[in-house]
């Protein structure tokens, strides 16, 4: 069928939106027709080469919209279906099957190969020739995207589902953080490096929590101040203050848990040594392939945990599922995060986010 997406020829290049063809969906998968796609910092990095994902191709990986079709042998969602599009896994390798699917060890082939797990993408020019597509199993820069169905997480009836794509990745990412891998206990202090979308996604988990020291760090004075009215009980602009210093006044001493959003590596380091013994430096931001990282020997030795986490870990079902049901009852305002942009706008949404105009655009599909 043919389709409209946004195409990136090369690294760097431009998003050019042009009509392409897409295949049919193959046993288990599912064609879905895009409402809305997030753009993540994620698509930009791979759009820049830093990331193996062959080009040219289509990006996009916060995807949400409506069943159109299913392949053979899909039973878990039904046409006319509202969906969000989560990431992908095989469903058979030792991660996946201790449920942890976030971690599947096919996930850089799933994610980043540009083709289905069984090779070929389904994604062509007009003129017959491959584009690399699958992106995180979507590729959702376009009107319609071919998926796994075991993917996908139903959105509630009522629920506006234009809004629900960055539950895929940037959303999940910044509150599994907190629900998932730091599971802070009653009085626990929590700092968060970056109030960008997963910051404040997870500023909003913390805010779910037992926690009650909630701080938020950043450089821009408008994200601090939504950050305040999200749930942060103290904030640091860490271009008027030494970070670390302001975390332990205001923590008494080093911090719980601390939460690493932006992938530089001199606010990593302000993050693990944010926190002291048994405290819990997460790393979540994701910074270009190759990029590395210090840390103190003597204070990580005395207990000091630093911990990756990918994605909010966990099963995308439970977690986005949660997401939505806490939005619904207007304890997850994911709503304050957002700003549209059509599909032709597509480079005015990546340079909104870069320049931190926007925290979350989100591109609309013509249809």
């Amino acid at each position: 069928m043919q389709i409209t997406a946004a195409v990136v020829d090369e690294a760097h290049g431009p998003f050019a939106v042009r009509d392409l063809e897409l295949d049919d969906p193959g046993p288990g998968e599912v064609l879905v027709q895009v409402t809305a796609t997030g753009f993540c910092h994620t698509d930009g990095i791979a759009r820049d080469g830093e990331m193996p994902f062959p080009l040219p191709g289509v990006l996009g990986h916060e995807g949400a919209g409506t069943v159109l079709a299913v392949g053979d042998g899909v039973t878990s969602v039904r046409e006319g279906q509202a969906v969000v599009m989560g990431w992908p896994w095989c469903g058979e390798c030792r991660n996946c099957l201790d449920g942890e699917p976030r971690y599947c060890l096919r996930l850089g082939e799933l994610c980043f190969s540009g083709a289905r797990l069984g090779g070929g993408s389904a994604l062509r020019t007009t003129s017959g020739d491959p584009l690399a597509g699958h992106f995180f199993g979507q590729s959702s820069f376009a009107t319609h995207s071919i998926t796994p169905a075991s993917a996908l997480v139903p959105v509630p009836e009522g629920m506006p589902v234009e809004l629900m794509g960055p539950l895929a990745c940037g959303l999940a990412t910044g509150a599994g953080a907190v629900f998932h891998t730091a599971r802070p206990l009653p009085g626990a202090s929590l700092v968060i490096y970056g109030a960008g979308t997963v910051g404040l996604a997870a500023i909003m988990a913390a805010r779910n929590s037992a926690a009650t020291t909630i701080i938020a760090v950043d450089r821009h004075a408008s994200r601090l101040q939504l950050a305040s009215e999200l749930g942060a009980t103290h904030t640091v602009d860490a271009g008027e203050q030494d970070a670390v210093r302001a975390v332990t006044e205001i923590c008494g001493g080093p911090a719980d848990f601390s939460f690493e959003c932006t992938g530089a590596p001199g606010v990593i380091r302000q993050a693990i040594d944010s926190v002291g013994m048994r405290g819990t430096a997460v790393l979540i931001g994701g910074a270009p392939a190759g990029t590395e990282f210090s840390a103190d020997h003597m204070t990580t030795l005395w207990g000091k945990s630093i911990v990756g986490t990918l994605g909010g870990s966990g099963h995308s079902p439970r977690l986005i599922g949660a997401l939505m049901d806490l939005y619904a009852g207007g304890r997850f305002p994911m709503d304050r995060l957002v700003e549209y942009f059509p599909l032709e706008r597509i480079g005015d949404a990546l340079e909104a986010s870069y320049s931190g105009a926007v925290v979350k655009p989100i591109i609309t599909m013509p249809h």
